[in-house]
């Protein structure tokens, strides 16, 4: 698993990035724009987490198929019926490529944000935010760091108590007491902490003037080329669907606009771009170390 050269930029840049696949991939059914937004967020996801990453490919590849085979049940408008059953309920061609394309959105944008989670950190956002909502920011933050905290006290607890031999296998009864006794520990856990930290952000001065933050980001000109590249890119794309590039419709009759015209392939080609962008610097980077070892 390389470095990713993607987060040596700014973090402004890399959240404009997420939130601009993200829509576009949830605004996006037309198939040739579903099959480029997965690939790319699967081949980025599998730079990121290297072989990790198949556990999530995985699931969504399930939830792709669940989706597509099971909208045509609900859903019998279409033209070309494949079969029936349950008495003669059609089985139609329009909505199968419909779940599809909506099984494809949704799995592509599951992965985009597996990705936005392993790219922009809590700290990253703290600097995106801090100095213009402070106080949000500093929610959000707190709210972000629960889950892990509590996964990593509820294993603490579980684990001092089965060295106690006060948990272990046992009947129903049991495995809802000794979870009763986890919870009950975690919530007082959890209060004590929040008494502390209140008391500790007081004695700190906290709210009694104006605050202060500190950031390790800096823009440089590099940055700067490449969020005007990124913007030009996102604004070409939603002009060329305004137009009409990516139109498309499945139901009750299947009409997707041709890859032969000459907007719908070039809008492909730069919704292309704008996907392969971290993906392609990784590339590239590892194309440069592999060339920096073999001449050692």
């Amino acid at each position: 698993m390389q470095r990713d050269r993607f987060q040596d930029f700014h973090p402004g840049i890399q959240f404009l990035f997420f939130i601009a696949v993200i829509v576009f991939s949830m605004c996006f059914v037309h198939p040739a724009f579903v099959v480029c937004s997965v690939l790319f967020s699967a081949c980025y996801l599998f730079l990121l987490r290297g072989n990790k990453a198949w556990q999530v490919i995985a699931m969504t590849a399930m939830l792709f198929l669940v989706v597509s085979l099971v909208n045509p049940l609900f859903n019998t408008n279409g033209e070309h019926v494949l079969f029936t059953w349950a008495g003669g309920r059609p089985y139609c061609l329009e909505p199968l490529c419909y779940g599809m394309a909506l099984g494809g959105m949704t799995a592509s944008v599951l992965l985009w944000f597996a990705c936005y989670n392993t790219v922009m950190t809590s700290d990253k956002f703290l600097q995106l935010v801090g100095k213009r909502i402070p106080s949000l920011s500093l929610v959000l933050t707190m709210v972000m760091r629960l889950v892990p905290d509590y996964m990593r006290k509820t294993k603490q607890i579980s684990g001092a108590r089965s060295c106690i031999g006060k948990a272990g296998p046992g009947d129903l009864k049991t495995r809802l007491n000794d979870g009763g006794q986890i919870l009950s520990s975690l919530t007082n856990w959890a209060l004590e902490g929040g008494i502390s930290r209140a008391d500790s952000m007081k004695s700190r001065g906290f709210g009694t003037g104006r605050r202060s933050s500190f950031s390790m980001y800096r823009w440089s000109n590099t940055d700067k080329v490449l969020l005007a590249g990124l913007i030009a890119i996102i604004a070409a794309i939603i002009l060329f669907a305004a137009l009409g590039a990516a139109s498309v419709t499945y139901i009750p009759q299947t009409v997707i606009a041709p890859l032969s015209s000459t907007k719908t392939a070039a809008a492909v080609i730069i919704y292309i771009i704008c996907l392969s962008i971290p993906t392609v610097m990784n590339l590239v980077e590892i194309i440069i170390w592999h060339n920096l070892r073999s001449k050692i």
